[in-house]
């Protein structure tokens, strides 16, 4: 504790402990149990069981503190060490039967509870209160038990607000809200500054997610009791994403009300980051690092991460980052993680793969929509730069697709990229959508004519045709631009083409041809394959019947 006090107070300043010499009595160690400051409550009944072992009520305030703070082990060691000759008092039956409790055993520590109720005729109502609190506070208790016995408690000692915030708690454990929320009322009623009860009824409201009243109740109990920490670390968090600044006054009020936690340590990295106090958060992180070792958290490797990235130092990032991928659970990844090492592997140069990977899983893990488009456009900008046309086109599709209001630009860019590829299906697909969306440009009909034609090499299927007749029919012949002439031309040579070697249809093709001359006067190519068919046409070759079944 004292090495750990230590630490803090060099990473953060400042700390109020309570000595021993400050709190030598059961009642005093107890209200820190209230305030949550069970380090210090551990203290002050190890100090008093130093002067007297036979304190009963020392031994049940020693293990209420380790068991609140999660220190099983350590309660079940101290019990171990109770003197035989109080093991039957009622406050040792009830430490006892706490840890009992947390260790499943369910009868044998009703047992005891009921031992200590029998024996003080269930009269002692900070008694009930404490085996009440057993069952509310553990996680196997029983909280209807619990309620039944502060009925007891409560007509024992009907001004004690504590035993009406145990209700509380009792029926919030049973998810009661109306019935938790009327019992802490009557707590305040009992007492104006129960701190406690206005925390407690913030608690019902963040559940309810509703921050104006949650937020008001944390304020009242602050205002309460300005020594309430619970309650200010509850502010803390609130505002820890909302308003770094405002968090950080909170956080300092938090710091001088509580017991000296490593938690504290990591909670003052994260502001430190959140404040733009990247050095400092750098430099704390970093003495966290070297003490904890092994047992450090991964985080503070990621904030050391996004510190240096702040600072525009992305080597020395990427590095704390692969730590912190190295050591993290993968169920604790969240999908900045992601997004980090991407580009972070991106601003290194060379190191595309790795950025795509990680890019690549952050768009698989993100569920905003909008943040999944810009990952597929980084991912298409990335394989542009590793000149990947598949890649490129594959991530432009899938922006594209994932983007409600992408423009035709951006399809057309997509098809176009798929084509370049020589992936002529996929820019099919892509001036598929083209022509539907946009079907009085002719840009869709051209190049699905294209990426068919592609497909169909041989032009024994003649997938490219209806494309090239429905550009045909797109171009308006009296105000052809240049391109609309391009298009034309090459229409209508392509059909030309197919009626002449696929479906020996001569006559058709020298219409085709025709119709290609019109468009390209020029053409000396188009006369030359006209005069060709003719030929054949004069000497009984490719001719059609009127019902189109003649010889060819």
């Amino acid at each position: 504790m004292i090495k750990q006090a230590k630490r803090l107070m060099t990473l953060i300043g400042s700390s109020l402990l309570l000595s021993p010499a400050m709190a030598q009595s059961v009642k005093e160690g107890e209200e820190l149990i209230a305030y949550e400051r069970y380090q210090s409550a551990v203290n002050v009944f190890q100090e008093i069981l130093k002067k007297d072992a036979s304190d009963a009520d020392a031994w049940l305030g020693l293990t209420r503190a380790f068991l609140f703070n999660g220190d099983s082990a350590k309660a079940v060691a101290s019990l171990a060490t109770l003197p035989a000759s109080i093991a039957d008092e009622p406050a040792a039956l009830v430490a006892r039967g706490g840890v009992l409790l947390k260790q499943g055993k369910l009868a044998e520590a009703q047992a005891d509870f009921d031992k200590a109720l029998a024996s003080t005729r269930e009269k002692d109502a900070d008694l009930i209160g404490k085996i009440a609190d057993w069952h509310v506070e553990l996680m196997p208790g029983d909280a209807t038990y619990a309620l039944q016995i502060l009925e007891k408690a409560v007509k024992r000692d009907k001004k004690n607000a504590g035993h009406y915030i145990r209700q509380g708690r009792a029926y919030r454990k049973l998810h009661k809200g109306t019935e938790a929320f009327q019992a802490f009322r009557e707590a305040i009623d009992k007492n104006k500054n129960a701190a406690a009860a206005y925390h407690e009824l913030g608690r019902i409201f963040v559940t309810q997610k509703n921050e104006d009243v949650y937020l008001d109740y944390f304020q009242q109990a602050v205002a309460a009791d300005a020594g309430y920490a619970p309650a200010q670390y509850a502010l803390y968090n609130h505002y820890l994403y909302k308003d770094p600044a405002r968090a950080k006054e909170y956080f300092l009020q938090y710091l001088a009300n509580a017991d000296a936690s490593l938690q504290q340590q990591y909670d003052y990295v994260d502001l430190l980051y959140l404040t733009n106090q990247y050095d400092s958060a750098i430099q704390k992180a970093d003495v966290l690092i070297a003490s904890e070792g092994s047992d450090v958290k991964p985080r503070m490797y990621k904030l050391v991460a996004y510190s240096y990235q702040a600072r525009q130092d992305s080597s020395k990032a990427l590095d704390y980052m692969k730590n912190y991928f190295a050591r993290e659970v993968d169920s604790n990844y969240v999908v900045k993680d992601f997004e980090t090492m991407g580009l972070l592997y991106a601003a290194q140069g060379g190191q595309t793969d790795s950025a795509m990977k990680y890019l690549a899983a952050a768009a698989d893990r993100t569920t905003d929509s909008s943040a999944m488009v810009v990952y597929f456009r980084r991912l298409a900008g990335l394989a542009h730069q590793a000149s990947d046309l598949a890649a490129e086109a594959n991530w432009m599709g899938k922006a594209y697709l994932a983007d409600p209001r992408a423009s035709n630009v951006a399809l057309f860019n997509w098809g176009l990229t798929a084509y370049k590829a020589q992936d002529f299906m996929q820019a099919d697909s892509a001036f598929s959508i083209y022509t539907s969306k946009y079907p009085e440009q002719g840009y869709g009909y051209y190049w699905r004519a294209r990426s068919n034609a592609a497909i169909d090499t041989a032009m024994e299927q003649g997938l490219a045709v209806p494309h090239y007749l429905q550009l045909i029919e797109k171009i308006n012949k009296d105000s052809m631009s240049a391109s609309d002439k391009k298009w034309l031309t090459e229409a209508y040579a392509y059909l030309a083409s197919y009626e002449t070697n696929t479906e020996k249809d001569y006559p058709e093709a020298v219409t085709y041809f025709e119709k290609l001359l019109e468009v390209d006067p020029a053409n000396d190519q188009a006369r030359k394959y006209i005069e060709i068919l003719e030929k054949n046409i004069e000497a009984g070759r490719g001719t059609q019947s009127a019902d189109g079944n003649g010889s060819k």
